[in-house]
């Protein structure tokens, strides 16, 4: 057993399979947790890292996946969390479920919410402890065709830095928002966008978005926007009007326009 103990949720594939690894190589022991089976998976290949890894299927958009989680710790300090589960959802908001959208909100705001109220305060209590939580570049402009993912992902990166400021006096506390633009994922596939220009086009590499995270966290920075074209793309998000950045994200995340793209080329 390590000394250390890290949680990454969404740890399946992509960042949050990333993060673990990176975790795994650094010496941490693991509680891997995801809300499908490929979750085994990805802790039998992490294993190779020679840390403890313990794998847990839970559904963390519900108080009860998240409760499952912390009760899998069998009450070791948690040294390290990456917030990252997340659920998105495309097309237009009103052809959209009830259930559907409600799975977005309750995985990415309410589950995440919940996780950081029961492990931060211990994090305070010893005045030790490293967060990274999951934001995303898409928290700075109205997403149209992706309206309620985006609108999840700005509360999250507003109420890491409420939260940031909140616990600026434990000073061995480390909060850092790591803000990914499009990173090839399964997440395009899995939201139904795989007919539009951003579900197709080339996307970031999982692993360089995951070791930028990283880089920040241990570096004790607040915010990490991954990739020089995202920073680009942030920085021209806080000055260009709403309608013009939904139009732009129509123009990407509107169903069909992968098909236009191409015959456009």
């Amino acid at each position: 057993m390590a000394d250390k103990f890290a949680i990454v949720t969404g740890a399946s594939t992509g960042i949050g399979l990333e993060l673990a690894a990176l975790a795994a190589q650094n010496g941490y022991d693991l509680l891997v947790v995801a809300d499908e089976s490929y979750i085994n998976d990805a802790a039998s290949d992490l294993r190779q890292y020679g840390t403890e890894v313990k794998p847990l299927e839970a559904d963390l958009s519900t108080l009860d996946g998240v409760d499952a989680l912390l009760a899998a710790t069998s009450g070791r300090r948690i040294d390290l969390l990456c917030a990252n589960a997340g659920r998105g959802l495309g097309r237009a908001f009103l052809s959209q479920s009830v259930d559907d959208w409600r799975r977005v909100i309750d995985t990415n705001v309410t589950g995440t919410l919940y996780l950081l109220q029961k492990i931060l305060p211990d994090m305070v209590r010893r005045d030790d402890g490293k967060v990274l939580i999951t934001g995303s570049i898409a928290g700075f402009m109205p997403g149209s065709f992706q309206a309620v993912y985006n609108g999840s992902k700005a509360f999250i990166d507003s109420f890491a830095d409420a939260i940031r400021n909140e616990l600026k006096d434990s000073k061995g506390l480390t909060i850092t928002t790591l803000m990914p633009g499009p990173t090839e994922t399964e997440f395009f596939d899995r939201a139904d966008m795989m007919d539009t220009k951003v579900g197709t086009q080339k996307k970031d590499d999982p692993a360089k978005v995951a070791k930028d995270g990283w880089d920040a966290l241990m570096a004790g920075h607040a915010h990490i926007v991954s990739g020089w074209k995202n920073k680009v793309q942030a920085a021209v998000a806080h000055v260009a009007p709403a309608s013009t950045l939904a139009e732009r994200h129509r123009e990407m995340a509107e169903p069909g326009t992968a098909e236009r793209d191409r015959r456009n080329d």
